[in-house]
């Protein structure tokens, strides 16, 4: 099977990719580029294009893009399409408020700014009045809205930020620290900053942030990123003069994350390479802090139990954690760091028989709110926070809690809650100084989306059996009065991977596809993800990762056989590792779909696991991973390793080299339409994957003559992973993306 796939990777010949009218730029192929895995030659004739910075490859951009856009620009419906989405993505958003020192923060969006701006405040009813002050506001810094801000810490008394900036969506970013009362920045600016991992010393003299070497300017994009270490920052000074913190030398490729206890007295250390398998560190700070942090600290194990931790709160050295630790569905554990080991933890929520606990948040000094995943829906309870005694358990729409904010130290809780056709509402939790407690959520603000009457759609959840039987829920959201005749055109998302919970969210452009085309909307649940736990996660990674491919096709064809849609109007979409997936489907079955869009695709923002692992935001991811045996090599590639394997190992290797997009598409076959998505400057998921497999698609798909639909990429300038994207790069993304399937999918726009 291996052999013959490489022989038909080297062997087709052709000279322009031309079918069904299409013509394709030629693109070089180098076939003395081949690699040797465990005695399997395989060729690599695009390895050239993961020179980005090579006048080659800026000329395949160049090609590629005018060929697309000569194509997509024909779709009847493209202008109809860009004023309706433009239409619907006009509503104000905003995020919760937080109290902060003396002042109230909150994150607005008029409708479509480029990039939300951050407001202040002196009570929390004046950030939605006009005397909101402008605190931090992103689309100064550029004038096309491609700076981007990633990330505030507020010093603990409210009188410094700390924020973020990146540009042209990189995961590069710089540091600059602002004083609050004077909305002044600081002169000095930190560097060589990625994921950043942010936490203030309480005596608000300085900052521990987590840093990697200066990168040369050339290996900034593609060079994988190694050797993340926690420095000491004291403000004003330069970072020069930082102090290095915490270096596990011997574990260069791992990732490591810190975070300060309830009273600033303990530093939290974690590293890992594999998700759900850290282990954690510990110091006392009083000491080290009294001599002015000078000197590296010295860790010590708290755990040696690798697994998933994430740090609730502490009553001195008693500390509170959420873990999958001996708990596939995750539990709630007290730790003493005088009794290292598992052996001596308390638990104090049992782990769940079906329900994964999804997170827990300390408030009111004694009280935790903890959130259930059920059916990949979410609960919220309220609980004792030292013995984890259920107090009450509140009544929540069918949806997902999206974000939450509320400390310890706070006695109001604000979360919001969405649904896949509704953007959200605000809930206000608040206890009294007196103990007392809120027997009901009250209902704190409502987003006013009032582009398309939302009482007409509909969602439900359905449940599906996939090859081996497993039974996997799926989301399915349509208009009410729609005729299930099987020809309304249907878009399916999914991503299948890093234990990424696929929870109910609100995406203005998914919406807009049901509205402008009578069409269906399909989630599925499939395995890989996190919506059952830690084995639902197992049973779709490594050697089981075609456990995912099949859930997916399964749900396509139960959409098929129940009348939803039918295979010429159906379209896969997916980035990211979601693009792995519509890739290695189409490849798979390639009778099944109309078109591949791989991908432009809105990401849930409640993606835990992905994105602390992965991404480290919580907006759109682009790139698809398509060289399942290189992608190892690129910036932070090698910590999906625990994920995928790699190819230096020989049972990896075979194991990739079954599914891998660009090993396996196949010669004398049919396709679907596919429109890759990728951008010039992602440096987390390299566009070399999207090239090569591009490449190879229209070399060995493209000369077949009974191919009559296109095979396509659509590279953006000036954009990396998704995070910060400016608003109007979005709208022209699906802009794009639905013209394109309007094209090939011969689908009619239907006017609001």
């Amino acid at each position: 099977m291996v052999a013959k796939l490489i022989c038909i990777f080297v062997a087709v010949l052709v000279s322009c990719g031309e079918s069904g009218g299409f013509k394709y730029p030629k693109v070089r192929r180098n076939e003395s580029v081949i690699d040797d895995y465990f005695g399997t030659k395989v060729a690599d004739p695009y390895r050239w294009l993961e020179d980005l910075n090579a006048v080659e490859t800026k000329q395949f951009v160049k090609d590629q893009n005018a060929v697309t856009h000569a194509y997509i620009d024909t779709a009847p419906a493209r202008s109809q399409i860009r004023e309706t989405l433009t239409k619907l993505w006009t509503y104000p958003k905003e995020g919760l408020p937080k109290k902060r020192g003396n002042n109230y923060f909150l994150n607005k969006n008029s409708g479509i700014q480029n990039q939300w701006i951050l407001y202040k405040g002196k009570t929390v009813e004046s950030l939605y009045k006009d005397e909101a002050e402008i605190f931090l506001n992103p689309n100064d810094f550029s004038t096309d809205g491609t700076v981007a801000l990633k990330k505030v810490s507020y010093s603990k008394n409210g009188e410094l930020l700390v924020y973020a900036l990146s540009t042209s969506g990189s995961d590069w970013t710089k540091i600059h620290i602002k004083n609050i009362s004077t909305g002044k920045d600081f002169e000095e600016v930190l560097h060589f900053i990625k994921f950043p991992s942010i936490s203030w010393t309480h005596d608000h003299l300085g900052f521990f942030y987590t840093r990697y070497p200066k990168p040369k300017e050339e290996d900034k994009l593609i060079k994988a990123t190694n050797d993340s270490k926690i420095y000491y920052h004291r403000v004003g000074t330069s970072q020069d003069n930082d102090t290095l913190m915490v270096q596990f030398p011997d574990k260069p490729d791992w990732s490591l994350s810190m975070e300060l206890s309830d009273e600033g007295e303990y530093m939290l250390v974690s590293i890992y390479k594999v998700i759900n398998e850290e282990t954690l560190f510990y110091t006392k700070l009083t000491d080290a802090i009294k001599a002015g942090l000078k000197k590296e600290l010295v860790l010590i194990p708290l755990t040696t139990t690798p697994a998933s931790y994430s740090f609730i709160a502490n009553d001195a050295n008693i500390f509170y954690f959420i873990t999958n630790a001996g708990a596939p569905n995750y539990r709630f554990v007290g730790m003493d760091i005088n009794l290292p080991g598992i052996a001596h933890w308390s638990t104090l929520i049992p782990e769940h028989e079906k329900d994964v606990l999804s997170w827990a948040v300390a408030i009111a000094n004694d009280k935790l709110l903890v959130s259930y995943n059920r059916d990949v829906k979410s609960t919220l309870e309220l609980r004792n926070l030292r013995n984890g005694t259920l107090i009450l358990e509140y009544s929540l729409e069918a949806g997902s809690i999206q974000s939450t904010e509320g400390r310890r130290e706070d006695r109001t809780f604000y979360f919001s809650l969405a649904t896949f056709s509704n953007p959200g509402v605000s809930y206000r939790l608040i206890f009294g100084e007196d103990g007392s407690i809120p027997r009901n959520l009250e209902v704190y603000r409502r987003t006013a989306f009032k582009g398309l009457d939302t009482s007409k759609f509909e969602t439900n959840q359905v449940f599906y059996t996939s090859k081996d039987g497993t039974s996997v829920p799926m989301f399915i959201v349509k208009r009410k009065d729609l005729v299930l005749d099987g020809t309304a055109p249907a878009l399916m998302y999914g991503y299948g991977g890093f234990q990424s919970s696929m929870e109910p969210f609100f995406s203005v452009a998914f919406l807009s596809f049901v509205s402008m085309f009578d069409g269906i909307l399909a989630f599925p649940n499939i395995r890989g993800g996190g919506e059952y736990g830690t084995k639902w996660w197992d049973d779709g990674r490594l050697f089981k990762k075609q456990n995912v491919f099949d859930d997916f096709s399964y749900a396509a064809e139960y959409l098929i056989k129940a009348n939803y849609t039918s295979t010429p109007k159906l379209a896969i979409q997916g980035g990211s590792n979601g693009g792995l997936l519509v890739a290695a489907c189409a490849n798979q079955r390639p009778d099944l779909y109309g078109a591949v869009v791989a991908e432009v695709g809105q990401v849930p923002n409640n993606y835990t696991n992905f994105l602390k692992y992965v991404c480290h935001h919580k907006k759109l991811c682009l790139c698809s991973v398509m060289d399942m045996l290189r992608f190892q090599h690129f910036t932070v590639g090698s910590f999906w390793c625990g994920e995928y394997g790699c190819s230096e190992d020989k049972d990896h290797f075979h194991n990739l080299i079954k599914y891998s997009p660009l090993h396996n598409i196949k010669a004398n076959t049919t396709y679907p339409a596919v429109l890759v998505q990728t951008a010039d400057t992602d440096d987390r998921v390299v566009p070399s994957h999207s090239f090569k497999y591009t490449s190879q698609l229209q070399h060995v798909v493209g000369n077949f003559k009974a191919q009559t639909q296109p095979l396509m990429i659509r590279v953006e300038e000036k954009a990396g992973h998704g995070s910060g994207k400016p608003t109007w790069k979005q709208i022209e993304e699906y802009v794009d993306a639905y013209s394109f399937l309007q094209l090939v999918l011969n689908i009619k726009f239907v006017e609001l």
